[in-house]
């Protein structure tokens, strides 16, 4: 896996406008919401699950995914919480 650096000059170069680290607490929960943008991002520490529609993804260290804008999600960390690093494409 790359460091932070160089995932967001990767990111960058391919058009994205922003990429950040998310860092969330064991255990929360994130309802049903959307962005005004697309994300692409990789988790680098922990776990979680991911629902867009009615498709769970069980994500964890070193997996990707991505998040189309407008698109409704919800978010559901793991005990350990999780870290992931998100670029943003508006």
């Amino acid at each position: 896996m790359d460091d932070f650096e160089t995932f967001k000059d990767k990111k960058i170069k391919l058009g994205f406008d922003e990429v950040l680290i998310r860092s969330w607490e064991p255990h929360f929960q994130n309802e049903m919401h959307s962005h005004p943008f697309d994300t692409e991002a990789v988790v680098v520490k922990g776990e979680y699950w991911l629902t867009l529609g009615k498709h769970i993804q069980h994500l964890k260290t070193g997996d990707t995914f991505k998040v189309p804008r407008d698109v409704l999600h919800s978010e559901r960390y793991g005990k350990e919480g999780a870290v992931f690093w998100a670029a943003r494409k508006n």
